[in-house]
């Protein structure tokens, strides 16, 4: 007899295509998904990482276009430029995770502990509203309180002080990236945390309180453990976007005063391909950043599973 983990499978090509033929309204509703993903997503990675290896004209296309091995990746590590801009990337992903990794781990643990439901609601309504802001809505924001006129310049004059350019100067640029950024996301990041906290057994809790345990140690010792996959997946995803630093995001915040401390990837990419027509170049950056994205994920994720015992896979 077949053991139960085998029954279901079809180990012979007529017991596969009986399978086929048995299941193929199901795989009818499939196609398209897989049409799409294949089409949108899949034909797009693949001419880009080809036109990284090719010296690419308007005339001849992607497929006409000379290849030219590595050439793009030489003129790319020697362009003057790459050394600051991956500083800059880097250096704004790190601090998107270090301040914004955490406040919504904090904020859904008090979300879940709160008992008031209309003060519960209230909350979850007003940290889950600016996700849903475009780029340019938050940019906007930005620039009413933050420009020379703006509230914030007012209220440091009322206090006595002397106003700031905020949006001009190099030593704000971060301050007000990273910061806009945590505010339009922490909400999206609580939702996540809360799903998964709705998921623990509400008896370990309540065990816990009868042990003389407080909110702390509750905490503590159930409600971090039981969200912990949760957070490695979230940690290892957020490591390999760290040469994604929010493209839309700084192409809208940044300008020639704060390029230096501003120009990232993204944007780099952006003027290359859009502005200079350098399409190879641009595609050789762009697959330097996936595969220096991919391998942080397969290495966080090894460390993770490692050390923690949970992982992505």
């Amino acid at each position: 007899m077949p053991s139960g983990a085998d029954t279901w499978r079809p180990t012979t090509k007529k017991a596969r295509l009986g399978a086929i033929k048995r299941f193929g309204f199901i795989y009818l509703l499939l196609a398209p998904a897989v049409l799409y993903y294949i089409v949108f997503r899949y034909y797009p990675m693949a001419m880009q990482a080809m036109l990284a290896f090719k010296d690419f004209s308007l005339l001849g296309g992607v497929w006409g276009s000379p290849w030219v091995g590595l050439d793009q990746f030489h003129a790319l590590f020697a362009k003057p430029d790459f050394g600051q801009v991956v500083r800059n990337t880097i250096w704004i992903s790190l601090l998107r995770i270090g301040f914004g990794f955490f406040p919504p781990i904090i904020l859904a643990i008090f979300l879940f502990d709160l008992r008031f439901r209309l003060l519960r609601t209230f909350s979850q309504m007003i940290l889950y509203i600016p996700h849903f802001f475009s780029w340019v809505i938050v940019y906007a924001i930005i620039y009413a309180v933050f420009t020379n006129n703006g509230l914030a310049n007012h209220a440091i004059e009322w206090l006595g002080g002397a106003p700031q350019d905020f949006l001009m100067a190099p030593e704000w640029f971060r301050t007000l990236l990273v910061g806009s950024a945590i505010w339009k996301e922490i909400g999206w990041g609580t939702i996540i945390y809360l799903a998964g906290l709705t998921t623990l057994d509400s008896s370990l809790f309540d065990a816990a309180k009868m042990d003389g345990a407080g909110p702390w140690r509750r905490i503590w010792h159930i409600t971090l453990p039981g969200i912990r996959p949760v957070i490695v997946f979230l940690f290892t995803l957020s490591l390999g976007h760290i040469l994604y630093a929010g493209g839309e995001q700084v192409l809208l915040f940044y300008n020639p005063a704060t390029m230096e401390v501003g120009d990232i990837i993204d944007t780099w990419v952006y003027r290359q391909g859009l502005t200079q027509l350098q399409y190879s170049l641009a595609s050789a950056m762009s697959l330097f950043q996936s595969v220096f994205g991919l391998c942080l994920v397969v290495v966080a994720n090894a460390l993770a599973r490692k050390y923690s015992g949970a992982g992505i896979w």
